[in-house]
């Protein structure tokens, strides 16, 4: 079975549409030892099927577009938040003390992007709100590695010891996340469906065209499922605490083709049940469990809205000691032995893009696509998870190492890797200026090329239904 095979099968998808899907293989994209180019690939091409094949349910066509996977577009994807230009500035990347740190018996992974995160990491040490990288290198070297994680777990933030791929599989975590299917799907309940306009056969086929979705994700795996839902025609509609703005250039690569407001849901509880009972998806990317005094666990939203599509994505997934811990891609390689295999002798090492953020993504928007398509069948209502472990799993002990063609089953063309990246890059101004961004891998016939509209500005709309 070639790995898009893996991925669609674990969407519930028709094995008989996986000869619509061709691919553009570029030998040296995405490099790692770990076979990361072949799950980019996967994880984008069964995107595009899932896309491909509700725009056909939705126009009554007899056959579903064909899916084109290039390797180049995916790679550049894959790094959208390090291409992206804002008026010719290079964006932020990791902040001083989200790194790795050596500590007394090994080392341990600090993420910290985020100022409340910074706050509760430096609290945790006993250290004062400006402290300096290296007063925590200093703190950090006569501590043991799992002493610091479980301290800064206490506190609220952010750390994971580094753990070799045996030591990972050996937890009890790992053994749970193993057992649990890539994405975890369930049926909700039945209810009249809301009616979506019909597509104009004239237009690109935007097969989510008239679909709400309401985008309650951060960094970046869920941004990246609902930036993608927006490219095929949702009226996504982000929303955020107005009390934790999201990092301006994050906002910037991940808001295209959404709308963004801020609100808080404690006090305004009867507009957020009015976005609710207009909505027909809900995107959440908070650790699990954050969200539920909200009534925003999939139990909950079945009761009060059957039919709705609720997508959820976190990092350890929602089960298991660590089933309610923060966490981020580059903690995620940390802890499962991914730092390991990609690092050296002398140092931990990290996969050449946040590849599993990028691709749990991808899958997302793929589960909430295919999921709609099975609603306009029967009217019910589904429930869909992922998490980034998961997806590690599948990366690290899912598929062959090798980086050579993909098993018979997939057309391809080998078209090697001396591609311009500017081919796959795109600009555009709007209100925060002029973007250089990458374009959208997900690609079929009649499709997008291109989002409807830049970002706006974080927190600038209004928390309603366009």
């Amino acid at each position: 079975m070639t790995d898009i095979a893996f991925a669609w099968t674990a969407l519930g998808g028709d094995p008989a549409l996986l000869s619509r899907v061709t691919t553009a293989e570029r030998p040296g994209t995405l490099a790692a030892r770990l076979p990361v180019r072949r799950l980019a690939r996967a994880c984008v091409g069964a995107c595009a099927l899932a896309a491909a094949e509700l725009g056909a349910r939705r126009t009554g066509r007899a056959e579903v577009p064909g899916v084109r996977v290039d390797d180049g577009a995916v790679a550049a994807a894959f790094h959208s938040e390090r291409l992206l230009r804002v008026d010719g500035r290079a964006p932020l990347s990791f902040a001083p003390l989200s790194r790795f740190w050596r500590t007394a018996d090994g080392w341990v992974r600090t993420h910290a992007n985020y100022p409340h995160h910074r706050a509760r990491l430096l609290d945790a040490l006993g250290l004062p709100a400006d402290a300096a990288p290296a007063t925590v290198a200093a703190l950090l070297a006569g501590r043991t590695a799992l002493g610091t994680e479980e301290t800064v777990h206490a506190a609220g933030g952010l750390a994971v010891a580094l753990r070799t791929p045996h030591e990972w599989r050996a937890s009890e975590q790992a053994a749970l996340v193993a057992a649990r299917p890539l994405v975890e799907r369930a049926t909700l309940g039945t209810a009249p469906v809301r009616a979506l306009p019909p597509l104009d056969a004239a237009a690109p086929l935007l097969p989510a065209a008239g679909v709400r979705v309401l985008d309650l994700t951060r960094v970046l795996a869920g941004p990246v499922a609902t930036r993608t839902l927006a490219l095929l025609g949702a009226d996504v509609l982000r929303l955020d605490a107005p009390w934790l703005p999201e990092l301006p250039d994050q906002h910037a690569d991940t808001g295209l083709g959404k709308r963004s407001a801020t609100l808080d849901l404690a006090v305004r509880r009867g507009t957020f049940e009015e976005l609710l009972a207009g909505a027909d998806v809900v995107v959440t990317g908070y650790r699990p469990g954050a969200l539920d005094r909200f009534g925003l666990s999939p139990e909950a939203l079945a009761e009060r809205h059957p039919a709705l599509v609720v997508a959820q994505v976190s990092a350890w997934g929602a089960y298991g000691p660590w089933g309610g811990r923060r966490g981020f891609d580059s903690l995620v390689q940390a802890a499962t032995g991914i730092a390991v295999t990609e690092g050296s002798a002398r140092e931990p090492g990290a996969l050449p893009a946040q590849a599993l953020d990028h691709g749990t993504g991808y899958l997302l928007a793929a589960a909430v696509l295919r999921a709609l398509t099975e609603r306009s069948r029967d009217g019910a209502g589904r429930s869909v998870r992922l998490a980034l472990a998961r997806t590690a799993h599948w990366l690290t002990d899912g598929m062959p190492y090798d980086d050579g063609p993909e098993a018979a089953g997939s057309p391809r063309a080998d078209e090697g890797a001396h591609v311009p990246q500017s081919a796959w890059l795109t600009e555009a101004d709007g209100p925060l200026g002029r973007l250089r961004y990458a374009l959208s891998p997900v690609n079929f016939a009649g499709g997008p090329a291109d989002w409807a509209h830049p970002p706006t500005p974080w927190g600038s709309d209004r928390a309603a239904w366009a």
